[in-house]
């Protein structure tokens, strides 16, 4: 997610630093600096709805924070919704630290609210494809992937994020089919991915091949909509994803 992808694609990036409200209460599921989750109290209309989980992107790098999710989680919780946006380590070359995380995590926000449905952009939305494969959490009801990065090889191929697969796995990602959602089983609940069809920084060929490899998955394309786009609320594009992440069940 480096400048000049953003720019090459004519992306707005005002999400990435746009300030929001602060969440109601931060959790710890571990000891570092980065094992935390932000959560966002829906009301007492959301006790009967899935919590939401978010997991935020950025190549899996440090440089990337939960924190340009925050307008996101808080447009969602303004619907009624309790959130809960985790953060989780990102260290390059030990993608065992994230994923480890990420399981911890959801174990987490199903605490908080029972029934979730786990959504992630991006790296994150990577994140969730895997979890919903190889980590899936008591009370996941569906997953939703906003602009994915679903296929670690072709990614790789693709020097997506200025080599960002191998500087997430350490080496090439044949090494690691059990991170890559294109290669994992099949998923036991609902899936969907929504994709920008003018995503120049993952293009929307990376749902398209996951969804040829898992027929069940729901495959929306969002016409003229780029990467940054399906986490911004004041965006075209809000109403699609709203629907997906308010109503997924």
């Amino acid at each position: 997610m480096t400048d000049e992808e953003a720019a090459a694609g004519g992306e707005d990036r005002s999400i990435l630093t746009r300030p929001a409200p602060e969440p109601d209460e931060v959790r710890r599921y571990g000891d570092e600096r980065d094992q935390l989750v932000e959560i966002y109290r829906g009301g007492t209309e959301a006790a009967e709805r899935p919590v939401l989980c978010l997991i935020h992107g950025g190549f899996w790098r440090p440089a990337y924070d939960r924190t340009h999710l925050r307008p996101l989680a808080s447009a969602l919780r303004e619907e009624g919704r309790t959130v809960v946006s985790v953060e989780y380590r990102r260290v390059p070359g030990d993608p065992d630290a994230s994923t480890t995380d990420i399981r911890a995590a959801l174990v987490l926000a199903t605490e908080v609210g029972g029934r979730i449905v786990v959504a992630g952009h991006s790296a994150g939305g990577h994140l969730a494809l895997w979890a919903a494969a190889s980590a899936p959490p008591p009370g996941l009801v569906a997953t939703v992937a906003l602009a994915p990065v679903a296929d670690l090889v072709a990614a790789h191929r693709a020097g997506l994020g200025d080599g960002a697969v191998r500087a997430f796995v350490g080496a090439g990602p044949d090494s690691r089919p059990d991170l890559d959602p294109v290669r994992l089983g099949p998923v036991g609940s609902p899936l969907t991915i929504v994709h920008g069809g003018r995503d120049a920084i993952v293009p929307p060929a990376q749902a398209c091949r996951f969804a040829d490899a898992h027929p069940g998955t729901e495959v929306v394309v969002v016409p003229g909509t780029g990467h940054f786009a399906l986490i911004d609320p004041l965006s075209p594009a809000w109403p699609v994803v709203r629907a997906r992440l308010v109503e997924p069940v």
